[in-house]
């Protein structure tokens, strides 16, 4: 689905000269994969995050998704394609307060002009357990709950990929466990899953752990039950 070669970035910060963000890295996403990027503060990870979700460019390296290079697309064909094939969860959910549950999910359809957006955010709200709360606001609904209207927001727009940015980072740990069920489930039921979290339970559910420490990817290969062996990294970025 997607595959990242060589990808670097820096940014210029005054009087100190470019600092290097990413570094030379290499990174595979498979249909139906499972991905949780961990690492410390200030390793990369969030840059990762918006080059992956098409939000920032790479100053070198290429970009393929789908097979097509997406590094030269115009501003507008790269928010064509966020929005077709990519679904955005965010730690602070960023709901507008004003607007109701469905109104919320309908925001992805609106931009795009789908039809039938009030339909399709109804299907979304329901998929996610919120049948219920559909017409209440922001205000009205528990942080756990926000969350879910943000991932059905994410839904809405049926993308092949979802990235979550510390999406259980304002939940607490029994609504925050609720959280890793549903992405598990979505996960499941085919979707590709990509999460920056600190979260160490979150980063257990899925099915590949990727560390960053600055600027460059490890891979923690699981180890096969039964085995004796230790869990071993993989440099996919970088590597000496």
């Amino acid at each position: 689905m997607i595959q990242l070669k060589g990808i670097c970035k820096s940014y210029q910060r005054p009087d100190e000269g470019p600092l290097e963000v990413l570094k030379n890295v290499d990174l595979s996403i498979n249909e139906g994969d499972y991905i949780a990027i961990v690492g410390p503060s200030g390793s990369g990870k969030s840059t990762l995050m918006n080059i992956l979700g098409l939000l920032d460019r790479a100053d070198s390296g290429e970009y393929l998704m789908d097979g097509d290079d997406v590094s030269e697309l115009s501003p507008a064909k790269l928010a064509k394609l966020r929005n077709e094939k990519i679904g955005f969860v965010f730690q602070q959910f960023h709901l507008l307060p004003r607007t109701n549950a469905i109104e919320n999910v309908e925001i992805p359809l609106i931009y795009s002009n789908a039809d039938k957006p009030e339909e399709r955010a109804i299907g979304a709200l329901k998929s996610v357990g919120l049948g219920n709360r559909m017409k209440h606001f922001p205000e009205e609904l528990s942080g756990g709950q926000q969350q879910r209207v943000a991932i059905a927001r994410a839904l809405v727009t049926d993308p092949e990929l979802i990235l979550a940015d510390e999406p259980t980072g304002n939940l607490d740990k029994t609504t925050g466990e609720d959280l890793m069920d549903l992405l598990q489930q979505l996960n499941a039921d085919g979707r590709t899953i990509v999460v920056i979290t600190h979260d160490e339970n979150l980063a257990k559910r899925a099915k590949r752990t990727v560390h960053i420490d600055d600027g460059r990817l490890n891979e923690l290969r699981a180890v096969a039950p039964g085995s004796n062996a230790s869990p071993t990294e993989t440099q996919l970025g970088g590597a000496a």
